[in-house]
């Protein structure tokens, strides 16, 4: 199930929070979130039900047995239990997510006829996956109180608001909230206006940037031209920050509405000023579990800091998929991290914003290339027909724009909507008018909740991009 759907807007949702708040207990209220979290990910994928729950009891009980030898100082104990919990974690993401990609890898290189396994990637597991290893690294080092209630653990993890596609939200980040949040009706209404915001970013701009860059890569009559490749590259550019900074924004909404505040996910990435700022600003949460738990335990930037960035963002890249251009990815961005890093970022600080602006996301741009693309061969000859020019032919602009021509006006809108520009305008009316503020934002709102309803009954299943990691 997905959120711009019909089904979960006006079945699934409604029932789910009728009687959340007709639930006396907190015990009540977690239990018919674990219920129903289970329902809305069994809707897409009931087979793997079990995997999650799997994981779920092997980081619960660890994290019980580790903190027990370590009450009773048996750190070496502690340590191997520990281990074994994140072996398990890792184990099943990867046999789910990279055997295949790895038995495929020996093959080719050793000449050998290894079978392996074609079972579908089961939908989430890297968030969850990084979520239940966040509480037991947690519980290890002696940031959070071990969790002696399978419920309450089960209900953080599979908790539906952003079970499928993040925040990744960290146990000790919602601790507290797990057993005494409060919920009002002003925090019901902050949650449902955070969600149409994400609902209209999904359905109204990156679902019609959707069309013109699949349009384009799709083509059927050969590489189109330079002009068309660029504009196809803009379109994925907008499509996947709306696409998933929209799936955050309704997650960080349904949170609110049930009492819990997830962090921020994405700060206007896309104003960023240099490479290391963008990545300040896009996907936050993952930005900063690699930092917590990858590189500052490396050694971060007091030992052998240059190794440290390359071992994260090749991590990073395989965390967002087993494939080769997602490897290359996160490379691409090590390496221009660690230019910018040794030298390229103190000149950068001193050009015009502007020119700052421009690099990044002429940067940004290319990365998103790299990381639509998973076929090498179509990669390539993309990339080189996005710096040679070649014009389209005939056959090809007739056929891309008549069927992404009432697509291309949102690309303004895109460009509008990616910046601070709304928001700043949005604040000074609050500032100067206060009333003024509270009926045009509602007024806002409710347009923008109907327009998306319109496009959702025009449209076939939309899934979010990030429903594959």
């Amino acid at each position: 199930m997905v959120f711009s759907s019909l089904v979960f807007l006006f079945l699934f949702l409604p029932i789910v929070i009728g009687v959340y708040f007709l639930l006396p207990s907190r015990t009540w209220k977690n239990l018919w979130l674990f219920v129903t979290s289970l329902f809305f990910y069994a809707w897409g994928e009931p087979v793997y039900i079990g995997i999650m729950i799997v994981s779920i009891f092997n980081d619960f009980y660890f994290a019980q047995w580790v903190e027990k030898a370590k009450s009773k100082h048996q750190m070496k104990k502690a340590r191997i239990l520990f281990i074994l919990s994140i072996c398990v974690n890792l184990g099943l993401l990867f046999f789910f997510k990279y055997a295949g990609f790895f038995i495929d890898n020996v093959n080719a290189l050793f000449n050998t006829s290894i079978k392996s396994h074609e079972l579908p990637l089961p939908i989430g597991i890297s968030f969850y996956t990084f979520q239940t290893m966040s509480y037991s690294i947690d519980v290890y080092l002696g940031q959070v109180k071990v969790q002696k209630n399978f419920l309450t653990m089960a209900a953080y993890v599979t908790m539906f608001p952003q079970l499928i596609a993040g925040p990744i939200v960290r146990y000790i980040t919602v601790e507290e909230e797990l057993t005494s949040r409060v919920e009002s009706l002003s925090q019901v209404a902050e949650g449902f206006r955070r969600f149409i915001i994400g609902l209209g970013k999904k359905v109204i701009i990156a679902n019609q940037m959707g069309i013109i860059a699949d349009t384009i890569y799709n083509s059927p009559y050969g590489l189109p031209g330079t002009s068309m490749l660029w504009l196809a590259a803009i379109a994925y550019t907008f499509q996947i920050y709306f696409d998933f900074s929209g799936y955050s924004d309704m997650a960080i909404g349904l949170g609110r509405i049930f009492g819990f505040h997830f962090l921020e996910n994405f700060n206007y990435p896309y104003i960023a000023k240099s490479i290391t700022d963008f990545w300040r600003r896009w996907h936050i949460s993952l930005s900063t579990w690699f930092r917590d738990y990858v590189y500052i335990p490396l050694g971060g930037n007091r030992k052998w800091q240059y190794r440290n960035i390359f071992i994260v963002w090749m991590l990073t890249g395989l965390w967002h998929g087993a494939s080769w251009n997602y490897v290359i990815w996160g490379l691409y961005y090590g390496c221009l991290l660690l230019i910018e890093k040794i030298f390229l970022g103190k000149y950068l600080e001193k050009l015009p914003n502007l020119f700052r602006r421009i690099y990044t996301l002429l940067i940004v741009i290319v990365g998103w290339v790299i990381f639509r693309l998973e076929d090498s061969s179509q990669l390539i000859m993309v990339l080189k027909g996005m710096v040679k020019y070649r014009p389209s032919g005939l056959n090809q602009v007739v056929f891309v724009y008549q069927d992404m021509l009432y697509a291309l006006p949102f690309l303004i809108i895109a460009a509008i909507a990616a910046s601070p520009f709304v928001g700043n305008l949005i604040k000074r009316i609050e500032n100067g008018h206060r009333l003024m503020y509270k009926v045009f934002t509602d007024l806002w709102l409710i347009m923008i909740f109907l327009i998306s309803i319109v496009f959702l009954v025009g449209e076939k299943f939309n899934p979010f991009i990030y429903f594959r990691f």
